[in-house]
């Protein structure tokens, strides 16, 4: 018997086949077209995303040869999928990364709003959550809205697609319209965002064995999967991805190093008395949170100073930092490049990036190692904004190949450094719950059993006081530009 876990990222859907022991058996592989119509929007087509679902799943059936004991569901998180009462598409579906009810957001960031939710929902909003968006959507497209029953989320989305259920998971109500206390919806939350004619459109919230649901004919017969398979919709992709790390109990941390860095601790409580900061979000594990920061800038900054510099790819820049001493000669890099500013562990839509203290002395080995510190400091900022004491750091995602840079992270935060050895960590984190909900087992007990880590990378003492040196400058340049409007004006 086999299970499926499905991890539905907004560039490429993957589907990952596991044995019962948790040996990865095969991978299949299907992008996903992002469409930008409009600077700054970001849309998929809702029915391409599940026919790239169905497809992945049914290359795996194919070929495995093997009964499929269960489907295992993670997807990109926050956006808004709208469907009407059919459970069709009313259109395309607004991504998280799309920028257009971004000043709604701003607006409400400014009047103070966000803050005073979090001590309910213990998350900062940003444009791309549907709060936002549909607020957008009733100022610009009331005429969608009519035309809708329900939003969904991605991961919600497709596990109507594979049962008809419509609903979804925990993790993704928490923010922004969860009491982060009671798991149930906040009428505070939708009453101060102005979006009490919204409760209609809310799903259902699902969590512990409410995840699980059969699969459905119609899916089942394009899937080659048998009807009455049970579907799990695990927590989305952040929460999914540290869990495949094996990030499950106090104490632990992890930071996804990718397009954006998200830096995730788990509390057993959602701190909702600390500096409004990221998210505070339900796991599926009973009295446990995720306090999570995710960054809106991350390798895209390696790549932007390869580009700068020169050089072709990643593996170039490290071979160069590596040239360079702990701490760049005191250069430091603010790497707040998005143009959509940051998220976390501030936000500001106006940050923006900057090289601090360049001199003469510098040489692109100094650039090349502040940028790889720098990224590195923000994930320190994270850390420290959760108001959580960790006591070990696991590392996945792409960026977490580079040797150099797991060091540098563990010189900078000063925690062993762990890197998971799957590269489907998402697919795996979703397995693994799927498996602790099918058999009554903890998170932590099964994520022992199928979750596979490198020897952990230690600080190196020496490094140490440069780097608390250094990271007391980057946040003084950063308190000081974020004070001068980022010297745009």
């Amino acid at each position: 018997m086999i299970t499926i876990g499905i991890d539905a990222g907004t560039s490429v859907v993957k589907s990952v086949a596991y044995a019962a022991d948790g040996t990865e058996l095969a991978v299949a592989r299907r992008p996903t077209r992002v469409e930008h119509p409009r600077p700054g929007w970001a849309e998929q087509d809702m029915q391409e995303v599940w026919s790239a679902v169905a497809d992945t799943v049914a290359e795996l059936t194919a070929a495995a040869g093997s009964d499929v004991a269960a489907l295992a569901l993670t997807a990109q998180g926050d956006g808004c999928w709208l469907v009407d009462d059919a459970g069709r598409p009313t259109g395309p579906a607004l991504l998280w990364n799309d920028a257009r009810a971004s000043g709604i957001a701003a607006d409400w960031a400014d009047s103070g709003v966000l803050a005073e939710l979090f001590k309910i929902n213990g998350s900062v909003g940003f444009g791309g959550l549907p709060h936002a968006q549909l607020r957008w959507l009733a100022e610009h497209d009331p005429a969608r809205l009519e035309r809708s029953a329900k939003v969904l989320t991605c991961g919600g989305w497709l596990f109507h697609c594979l049962t008809g259920r419509l609903a979804w998971d925990v993790s993704e109500a928490s923010n922004p319209f969860l009491d982060a206390r009671t798991g149930q919806y906040s009428p505070t939350v939708l009453t101060e965002l102005g979006l009490d004619w919204a409760q209609p459109l809310l799903p259902d919230v699902v969590d512990g064995r409410q995840r699980i649901a059969p699969l459905r004919d119609a899916a089942a017969e394009r899937l080659g999967v048998p009807a009455g398979t049970p579907v799990v919709l695990g927590a989305y992709d952040v929460i999914s991805t540290a869990i495949g790390a094996g990030v499950t109990e106090p104490g632990q941390a992890c930071t996804i190093l990718g397009t954006t860095i998200c830096t995730e601790v788990i509390s057993d409580s959602p701190r909702l008395d600390r500096t409004p900061v990221g998210m505070s979000l339900r796991t599926p594990e009973p009295g446990r949170w995720m306090l999570a920061s995710a960054t809106l800038s991350g390798t895209e900054v390696v790549e932007w100073t390869c580009r700068m510099l020169g050089l072709p790819n990643p593996e170039d820049l490290t071979d160069l930092a590596e040239q360079a001493e702990p701490g760049s000669k005191g250069l430091l890099m603010l790497p707040y490049l998005s143009l959509a500013g940051e998220r976390a562990p501030f936000y500001d839509p106006a940050a923006r990036g900057s090289l601090h203290g360049l001199s003469l002395e510098h040489g692109p080995a100094e650039i090349a190692r502040a940028c790889l510190e720098g990224l590195a400091m923000a994930i320190r900022d994270c850390l420290g904004a959760s108001a959580a004491q960790p006591t070990e750091l696991r590392l996945t995602g792409g960026g977490s190949a580079n040797r150099l840079w797991r060091q540098v992270i563990a010189d900078v935060t000063g925690l062993p450094v762990v890197r998971t050895t799957d590269e489907q960590a998402g697919a795996r984190g979703a397995t693994v719950t799927a498996q602790s909900l099918l058999t009554g087992r903890s998170l932590t007990e099964v994520a022992r059993e199928l979750v596979g880590t490198s020897e952990p990378l230690l600080p190196i003492g020496a490094n140490r006081a440069t780097y608390d040196d250094a990271y007391a400058r980057f946040i003084a340049a950063r308190e000081a530009a974020q004070a001068a409007a980022w010297f745009q004006r």
